[in-house]
């Protein structure tokens, strides 16, 4: 589970990777640099490496938020050899470069399809859910398997934050409303399994 461009910052994510593991699930929720030198790409590469090992021969399924789903649409676009069963991205920032390549994401795509759940928060004032029904739509033109929802939250909740405007930062939800769409998107993280 990675979080997005704001630096080292998985303790934002924290109540949605509890309610994931509360359905009986293992969680990687991996710290990275989106600011480094290499966009975070080895950070990225790592904690997908330690994930794979961990999984053994299950499935893995990559879920990021932001910059984080931009990156987790890259590791299983451009890394196949870590064997992503399903991608799971949260308010995916997918109009910019994305950090496993360095490239924009490709819109022709080749290799074995890959199942994509794409969740968006209508109220998102960060990046806009047509980014996500975007990215859907090349997809699937590709065959690619995808399911693409628009969900009643903001930028933060989809993810299990809140957004501090004073300290311009992301940080664990303790909010009712936000702690319900976490334990919403965590039960529709738990049901590609």
């Amino acid at each position: 589970m990675w979080h997005g461009a704001q630096t080292d910052s998985r303790t934002a994510m924290r109540p949605l990777a509890e309610r994931v593991h509360g359905h009986g699930l293992s969680v990687v929720l991996a710290d990275w640099d989106s600011h480094a030198d290499d966009r975070g790409r080895s950070d990225l590469l790592a904690s997908a490496s330690h994930a794979r090992k961990h999984a053994g021969d299950g499935p893995l399924v990559v879920v990021g938020w932001s910059m984080g789903g931009l990156a987790a649409a890259g590791l299983t676009i451009h890394a196949r050899q870590f064997e992503v069963a399903h991608t799971v991205c949260l308010a995916g920032a997918f109009m910019v470069p994305d950090p496993i390549s360095g490239s924009p994401l490709p819109t022709s795509l080749d290799g074995d399809p890959v199942r994509f759940t794409l969740l968006h928060g209508a109220r998102d004032d960060v990046i806009p859910p047509s980014a996500s029904e975007e990215f859907a739509s090349t997809l699937e033109r590709n065959g690619w398997p995808v399911s693409c929802v628009l969900l009643e939250a903001d930028h933060g909740s989809i993810a299990g934050a809140t957004y501090d405007p004073a300290a311009d930062r992301y940080s664990a939800a303790t909010d009712e409303a936000s702690l319900s769409v976490a334990v919403d998107v965590a039960a529709r993280i738990a049901a590609v399994l």
